[in-house]
């Protein structure tokens, strides 16, 4: 079995990646499960370096970024479909992750991102961070929201990727996107933020915030009148500001609490789970940084328990905590409690139940109908 059949299988089957791995059959993703491609053979070191040839097309530049770094990123054509390839090494063979992304966006309004973060795109500065872990949807929502600027308001966007994945066309928006690793638009994340602040855009977005001197350079662009949206690879909203303030030495921590606390408007943490039709659903968690998220990141000690209450119960200014979200669904009959319970820890189950109590019997009062009991 060939790349091309490789590949047309995957699409096929609606795939999100493909593993090739030598010693082992290809591997699509499924909706979250692994499963090997039909009538494949195991790979051989004669079959990976084949693929490695089929994707980079004797590019010599990127044979010499994979020959000095040992690790390779980049944009792949097939067909109609744009691919996210990464290339590393195992063993001294290559193995290759190919991420498969779809020409059009879906409509913001269905992936089930709540509204407050589609309209918190109207701030004229400030910081927006998409977090989540890996295959946690936070490219489709990114790309979501700049869709949605692009088409709503009159601004110029810029954004830094590795690789470009959605190919964006200026509606009502200017935009720009740039590529970022050698030989490419840009050389790293750093230097494309640093040079955006030339280049008279509104909003920045960023594909990815790996390190301090990327998170520096973001600060520098919202503190000097720009609205940046990131991504970073986080599990939860609290845990987002603990990997911020921890980018930093101890001595620096205080001061960019202060910068955070100011400038940082919002973060949406999403997993995604499968729901009982076995699709996998959102599940967003979100913090709008309001007079008492903003104290609680000032404080010397970042309490995540203290952090995690306030999102929890701050739901009148936008705030969606993890819980209920996750009640919300259970309620709507979308997943199973036990679904529900999987996703928090033990010492938070009691919380989980009071809140799909709570919103049964707001339903059924809104309803008229007599209250749910357990």
């Amino acid at each position: 079995m060939n790349m091309d059949e490789i590949l047309d299988e995957a699409i096929r089957l609606d795939a999100s990646d493909v593993h090739l791995i030598c010693d082992n059959r290809p591997m699509l993703r499924i909706a979250r499960d692994l499963i090997p491609v039909e009538n494949s053979e195991v790979l051989t070191p004669e079959d990976m370096n084949d693929i490695y040839d089929y994707l980079v097309k004797g590019n010599l530049e990127k044979d010499e970024v994979f020959n000095t770094t040992r690790k390779l990123d980049i944009s792949y054509q097939y067909k109609d479909i744009r691919l996210r390839v990464n290339i590393s090494l195992s063993d001294d063979i290559p193995l290759c992750t190919l991420r498969l992304i779809k020409n059009e966006l879906p409509p913001y309004e269905s992936l089930g991102v709540p509204d407050i973060v589609r309209r918190m795109t109207y701030q004229p500065q400030g910081l927006i961070l998409v977090t989540g872990k890996t295959n946690s949807g936070k490219s489709t929502t990114l790309n979501a929201l700049v869709n949605y600027i692009n088409e709503n308001q009159n601004k110029k966007i810029l954004t830094l990727e590795n690789p470009v994945e959605y190919k964006h066309h200026s509606k009502k928006s200017l935009i720009v996107q740039k590529e970022i690793g050698r030989g490419r638009d840009s050389l790293t994340f750093s230097d494309g933020v640093k040079n955006s602040l030339r280049e008279d855009c509104d909003i920045l977005v960023i594909g990815e915030i790996r390190d301090k001197v990327t998170m520096e350079a973001a600060i520098e662009m919202a503190e000097s009148g720009h609205l940046v949206i990131g991504t970073l690879h986080t599990k939860s909203c609290a845990e987002t500001i603990d990997r911020m303030i921890n980018f930093y030495d101890v001595r620096d921590q205080a001061s960019i609490k202060f910068l955070i606390a100011s400038l940082l408007k919002l973060v949406v943490s999403q997993r995604l789970i499968r729901n009982k039709r076995g699709t996998l659903t959102l599940v967003p968690e979100v913090m709008v940084v309001d007079n008492i998220i903003s104290g609680i990141i000032r404080k010397d000690k970042l309490s995540v328990s203290e952090m995690e209450d306030a999102i929890q119960s701050a739901s009148g200014n936008g705030s969606i905590g993890l819980i209920n979200s996750l009640a919300e669904l259970f309620v709507n009959d979308q997943i199973t409690l036990d679904q529900a319970k999987a996703q928090i820890e033990e010492k938070n189950v009691e919380v989980l139940n009071r809140t799909i109590m709570q919103l049964r019997i707001k339903r059924d009062n809104d309803s008229g109908t007599e209250g749910y009991r357990y």
